[in-house]
């Protein structure tokens, strides 16, 4: 089982076919509908006159001419290419075929089917790019991007300026129903936003004066000033609009597939093509076969118009960027369509309790004592954790605060990273920490010590005896159970809660929700072995959930590493393959669900798109299917296959 590697193999996302594009001489917008109606006039007249028998186009000269002016507007573009692929060695490209099947057709004397197989193969290209252009566009506006002006307040005048333009520091202001452009800091009053955009939440959130306001949030009730905390270019919106650009260039192995099947795919069609000359021929020879070189010349042709695998390397990348483009909406990133496939597969999700499945808001439910008062320990042990950063340590220091205790002043205090702290106050040594903390130094616990306890523990020790304990509490999200709930629905009943905590509350708190494998008292290092050894047991896809904080080696280790409430954080976003913006764990179901409906509409593209191209392919062999019917089948499948791609886009998750 290979743990992620992470590619960057940077293609830019073209809508490619076999080696390079389906023909790219597109422009966009009405100019780009001049030649094929030109051409498409002149067919109809020239059908038209073939049918009524009109005296001077009996003259095959002149129908022959008239064809050519008919074929140029929408051929030369193509030829031209056909010749520049050809000067740079790529022979077996779209537009070469093409042009190959149009001369064939001239030479049997099918004028009409030559102007019309370009014709309708230019207008399908149109179509193509437009569907293509289109579903890039949805899915940028809906991420929330294109931001032009900002307004500024400079000089005390409100000015219209770039984004690009503001620094840090400068005042902006929002104006109620407008998107917020770039992050910074609440300065006057509160404001309600919209952060949908960012989160996929719909309940609107209150930010007070001095809080974070991040670019892409929209402001509701009234217009708001913000102080310009970030660069644009640095900006959450920008941030999310380059992971989701980035995303495209991790190929899914559907993709990789794709653009190696259409390598073997056109030659192996083109040399199908000259054996259905070469073998009737044959038998034309040596048999008494009547062989009908023209017959067979425009069976072949068919195979060429119908040998571009385009449908398949324009819908296989678009089902994966609109797969990247639904989770983005729903507040989840996507760092590649690798990751959105490999999600498919994951049938063991392990979680990170604190923070992942419980707020991490914690608060000291109670304090038992031995020899000194509880206020007196409670001063001790908020003394000695005033240097650390650890949750526990912070929430024991607001609730000694809170209760009106001086803290004295530490001289000494060493921390030992997932054990606890050593100080010196008072003339005291306090240890306050874990219990192997405090065995490790000697000192026994009590056994009838915070057995009670449902919650975390901070036990004490004062010059070599213990002292006493703080239990802190930890509450569940409201949707840690629904969570269970969704990932057993999608079959996924493997679920592994991992914590630091003591193992009677991280079992008691699995059993609560209906986890069935927990494990607790597990330091940073244990949690990554324990992820990394279950990512290598075969059979086992393993999907790590963590905060991003301290997790960025077990997310890494794992299968598919995804960090939750993510926005803020850059250690999250750099070391997580998916990134989910809010807090809700529920999301992880969300984003499965999402990697396969991708899977299941790239399958049916690639399925359907092959299966049209092989009954085309007999049907011609046979002498059933024309020129026409071949190029339309080709443009419609490609069609088909990008409209069944938007439909990712527009599914509720």
């Amino acid at each position: 089982m290979t743990h992620h590697t992470h590619s960057h193999d940077h293609h830019t996302h073209h809508h490619g076919c076999g080696h390079d594009g389906c023909h790219n001489h597109h422009s966009s917008g009405a100019s780009a509908w001049i030649a094929p109606a030109v051409s498409a006039l002149m067919l109809a007249a020239g059908l038209l006159m073939s049918h009524f028998g009109i005296q001077f186009f009996a003259d095959t000269r002149i129908e022959l001419l008239w064809y050519i002016v008919a074929f140029l507007p929408v051929g030369a573009p193509v030829m031209k290419e056909a010749a520049e692929a050809i000067a740079s060695g790529d022979i077996f490209n779209e537009n070469t075929l093409m042009v190959i099947a149009c001369i064939g057709a001239f030479c049997i004397r099918e004028f009409p089917e030559a102007v019309g197989v370009m014709l309708f193969s230019s207008i399908g290209e149109r179509l193509q790019h437009r569907a293509v252009d289109r579903a890039r566009a949805d899915i940028s506006s809906l991420i929330g991007g294109g931001i032009k002006k900002v307004t500024a307040l400079r000089d005390g005048k409100s000015i219209q300026v770039d984004p690009e333009s503001v620094s840090i520091g400068e005042i902006i202001e929002v104006g109620p129903g407008a998107r917020v452009p770039l992050d910074g800091v609440l300065t006057d009053g509160d404001g309600l936003f919209d952060t949908s955009a960012l989160t996929g939440e719909s309940v609107p959130r209150s930010i007070n004066r001095g809080g974070e306001v991040l670019a892409g949030m929209i402001a509701l009730n009234q217009s708001v000033r913000l102080e310009v905390s970030r660069r644009y270019s640095d900006s959450a919106m920008q941030r999310i609009l380059a992971m989701v650009e980035n995303a495209s260039s991790r190929k899914a192995h559907a993709e990789m597939f794709i653009r190696k099947f259409a390598r073997i795919y056109t030659p192996v069609v083109i040399a199908l093509a000259m054996l259905l000359i070469i073998v009737p021929a044959i038998a034309g020879a040596l048999t008494s076969y009547h062989f009908i070189f023209s017959e067979w010349l425009y069976r072949a042709l068919v195979f060429l118009v119908i040998s571009c695998p385009c449908a398949l390397v324009i819908s296989v990348p678009l089902g994966y960027y609109a797969g990247i483009g639904a989770a983005s909406r729903a507040g989840i990133l996507f760092k590649g369509g690798n990751y959105l496939e490999a999600i498919t597969r994951v049938n063991v999700v392990a979680m990170d309790k604190t923070g992942t499945l419980t707020t991490g808001q914690f608060s000291v439910a109670s304090v038992e004592s031995t020899s000194i008062q509880n206020r007196e320990l409670l001063a001790l042990m908020a003394a000695a954790e005033r240097g650390s950063s650890h949750p526990l340590a912070m929430t024991l220091i607001r609730h000694t605060e809170s209760q009106g205790i001086a803290i004295p002043h530490a001289t000494y205090m060493s921390e030992k990273a997932g054990h606890g702290v050593t100080a010196t106050v008072d003339g005291h040594t306090v240890l306050a920490g874990n219990s192997r903390m405090l065995s490790e130094a000697g000192i026994a616990i009590p056994a009838e010590a915070g057995l009670s306890a449902k919650g975390s523990v901070i036990w004490c020790a004062v010059d070599g005896e213990y002292a006493g304990c703080a239990i802190l509490a930890d509450t569940a999200k409201p949707d840690a159970s629904e969570t269970v709930t969704l990932l057993r629905g999608l079959g996924i009943d493997r679920l592994v809660m991992l914590s630091g905590d003591r193992k009677e509350i991280v079992d008691d708190f699995a059993s609560q929700l209906g986890i069935n494998e927990s494990h607790g008292e597990l330091l940073p290092q244990d949690k990554a072995r324990y992820v990394e050894r279950l990512a290598s047991t075969p059979g086992c896809n393993v999907a790590f959930v963590g905060d991003g904080m301290n997790d960025a080696p077990v997310l890494a280790l794992s299968n598919v590493g995804i960090a939750m409430g993510g926005l803020g954080s850059d250690a999250a976003i750099e070391s997580a393959d998916v990134v989910i913006q809010t807090d809700s764990p529920s999301r992880i179901s969300t984003a499965i669900k999402i990697g396969r409906v991708t899977r299941t509409i790239v399958m049916q593209n690639i399925v359907g798109a092959i299966a049209i191209k092989v009954i085309i392919l007999v049907l011609g062999a046979m002498g059933y299917a024309s020129l026409w019917g071949a190029v339309f089948a080709d443009v419609g499948v490609a069609l088909l296959a990008v409209l069944n791609s938007m439909r990712i886009m527009w599914k509720r998750y």
